[in-house]
This record gives C-alpha cells, sequence and structure tokens, in this order.
C-alpha cells in the first residue's frame, strides 16, 4: 500500500522558497463537470512536465488523473451544492485537494472486491503517498499528495 490515511491533519506546502504551479477551479456540478475536471487536471500535468520537468512517468499522471475523477465524483455525489478543485505542484510533487460543502468525511471501506461500487476511496487511498481528509468551515477539504 502507497498510502497514508490522515484525517483532521494538513500538511505542509510544497516548498517555502519555490511557489508551485497552481490551477483552480469551481464546478457547479452539472453534467459533464468530472469530464472538466480531468481536462483541466491533464493539461495541467502537461504544464508541469514541460516548465518544471516533472517526471510522470510509469503511469504517476494517470494516477493522478484518476484520483482528481475519483475526489470531483465523490464531491459531485455528496455534497449537492459546488466544490472546487485545486492543483499544485513541482517537479517533485503534486497535491490535489476538493473542497465542497459537505461536512461528512470520506470513508473508506475494507477491500472487497465482490462488492458493487464504493471503491473510490480505496482507489484513492492506494494511489497517494498521502491523503488528509478534514472539515472546513464550509464542509470538508480532501487533499491527495503524490511523490514524483
Amino acid at each position: 500500500m502507497n498510502g497514508q490515511m490522515v484525517v483532521g491533519t494538513a500538511f505542509a506546502s510544497l516548498a517555502d522558497s519555490v511557489r508551485p504551479l497552481r490551477r483552480a477551479r469551481e464546478f457547479l456540478g452539472s453534467p459533464g463537470c468530472a469530464a472538466e475536471a480531468r481536462l483541466l487536471a491533464d493539461r495541467f500535468l502537461q504544464q508541469l512536465e514541460a516548465e518544471w520537468c516533472a517526471a510522470l512517468g510509469d503511469g504517476r499522471g494517470d494516477d493522478v488523473l484518476l484520483v482528481v475523477n475519483e475526489l470531483v465524483t465523490n464531491a459531485e455525489r455528496h455534497s449537492h451544492g459546488p466544490y472546487l478543485l485545486e492543483l499544485e505542484g513541482t517537479e517533485r510533487q503534486v497535491i490535489v485537494t476538493v473542497y465542497d460543502s459537505s461536512s461528512a468525511l470520506p470513508r473508506r471501506y475494507e477491500r472487497d472486491p465482490g462488492r458493487p461500487g464504493r471503491h473510490g476511496m480505496e482507489i484513492v487511498h492506494v494511489l497517494s503517498d498521502r491523503l488528509v481528509a478534514e472539515r472546513v468551515p464550509v464542509g470538508k477539504r480532501v487533499q491527495a499528495m503524490f511523490e514524483l
């Protein structure tokens, strides 16, 4: 297992002396938002590779895109309101953050290949190097960190 789940604790910024590449967008939950979020993340990763020489080989970029999809899908399904996707990265790491209006923290179910559905947080937990979920004044924030 790559991931570590931390609930209620935020982690430090990418680097104190370097401003990371950042992108953010609010989504209203209308049809096609998950696809738009993946497209935003894909363009972000392309820019990170080109401008920061980030090494996204060995499927690491695909891992980030899948986690974006899972977190955005969860926000759409559970928040019943707008949500915000933030992407932040350098040549060494990428952080995916989703804010939504639901204060219910995500639940990670134990592995069960026979269970239909509810595998999203299991996937996010396995693919990310660190996972943080915490309540914020307007709902919750879920962050997945990837070391490159």
